[in-house]
């Protein structure tokens, strides 16, 4: 049974960057979230509360003397039922009012009342951001407590650039998911290897063999087992992913690459096979580029790859206590996944529809399959940090049923 869904109180203050609360607000739906929106006056210069209502499905709360949302949730509840609240953007007068207690529209008699503390992403031109009064501001806002992501340094829209510029919806998001998790440390004491993103199988040192990976998801799942307590060694192929905070990274590029890393790795609790390696490279990649000649194509000569997965599930002696496997299919997904299941040798499949149309491969979301020789369950599409908040839960269970039934 999954936890109750977060509840998240979001601000929407007046700036331009009001625009990327819409884009939160999506993501903060995809992971299961329920959203309501304080749409301040400023705020509403900028983002309608239409917009706002359509993608999180709830009313929008504007006016702090509306006598029908006092009779539907007072003020008081608004604040006081939400799991966090966020403030997308911070304006300096938001972070103003909050920070001397004044309570005048909604949003800051929201802030006021509450007795939870907010995430709030500055945006603002960069010399008010820098201003002694803000500085003091935040300052006392972080003694209460509130925290802050961002502001980032750029280009703004008033033409000028410095720090200032909202964070984007995805750091909010991720800055958020870290806040509200209550981290109970689930995989305290436990090593767990971690392979991601997809393999570069060399023709000439031009071209090469790949496949549209993106890394997300292994990503993503190194960071919750992290914060799960886990020693995090992830092993990675070319990705475009800034490397995660506290996790041991070890980048390579082809997959005999990426099976000597994971066997270096050894040994480990458990092994997650989340890479789409290269199943075939050929036998022997030219050494200067391979030009084009009147007798059409070069025949390329294919040879299997190491099956990296299927060799940690047969370590013998050394094998971690749980093997987890991804499967990326584009047709018959369970019954191919299964088929892996059995071959492999593994604990526990993954499996996912990545066929045309579908966007996971290189996308933001996700929907899985987990598939054990006892049966199979299949989740709705979901933002893939949330997949990974929920595999990385499964995965400890799992764990901790495995270490009763063996011993520790």
């Amino acid at each position: 049974m999954h936890a109750k869904a977060s509840s998240i109180l979001l601000i929407v203050g007046g700036g331009i960057a009001a625009y990327k609360s819409l884009e939160l607000i999506r993501l903060l739906r995809g992971a299961g979230m329920e959203v309501r929106v304080v749409l301040t006056k400023a705020g509403a210069q900028f983002v309608t509360p239409l917009s706002l209502a359509s993608l999180s499905g709830n009313k929008v709360y504007e006016d702090l003397f509306s006598l029908t949302d006092e009779t539907e949730m007072g003020h008081i509840e608004l604040s006081r039922q939400a799991d966090a609240i966020v403030i997308a953007p911070a304006t300096a007068d938001l972070l103003a009012k909050a920070a001397n207690g004044l309570a005048n529209d909604l949003a800051s008699t929201l802030l006021l009342a509450s007795d939870k503390a907010a995430l709030a992403a500055p945006a603002m031109n960069w010399r008010m951001w820098t201003h002694p009064a803000t500085r003091r501001n935040v300052d006392v806002l972080r003694g209460y407590g509130m925290a802050f992501v961002g502001p980032n340094e750029g280009p703004m829209a008033c033409g000028e650039s410095g720090p200032g510029r909202m964070a984007e919806p995805e750091e909010i998001f991720a800055a958020l998911r870290a806040r509200l998790a209550d981290r109970p440390k689930t995989l305290a004491g436990r090593k767990v290897v971690i392979t991601a993103g997809p393999t570069h199988e060399p023709i000439d040192p031009v071209r090469y063999i790949a496949n549209r990976s993106s890394g997300k998801q292994g990503y993503a799942l190194a960071e919750v087992a992290r914060d799960a307590g886990a020693e995090v060694v992830l092993v990675s192929g070319p990705v475009n992913l800034p490397p995660p905070a506290g996790v041991r990274l070890i980048s390579v590029e082809t997959a005999r690459q990426m099976a000597e890393a994971v066997e270096s790795t050894l040994p480990c609790d458990i092994f997650i096979a989340a890479a789409a390696v290269a199943d075939w490279r050929t036998e022997a990649d030219a050494a200067q580029k391979i030009k084009k000649g009147f007798d059409g194509p070069p025949a390329l000569k294919m040879v299997e790859n190491p099956d990296i997965l299927a060799s940690i599930a047969r370590h013998g002696a050394n094998r971690p206590r749980l093997v987890i496997g991804f499967a990326a299919e584009t047709e018959n997904v369970v019954a191919h996944a299964r088929a892996k299941l059995a071959k492999k040798g593994c604990d526990l499949i993954v499996a996912n529809d990545v066929g045309e149309g579908t966007g996971v491969m290189g996308g933001s979301e996700n929907a899985v399959v987990l598939i054990t020789p006892d049966g199979e369950q299949a989740w709705p599409r979901l933002a893939k940090d949330e997949v990974a908040r929920r595999l990385v839960a499964h995965f400890a269970q799992m764990y901790a049923a495995e270490e009763e039934r063996g011993g520790a």
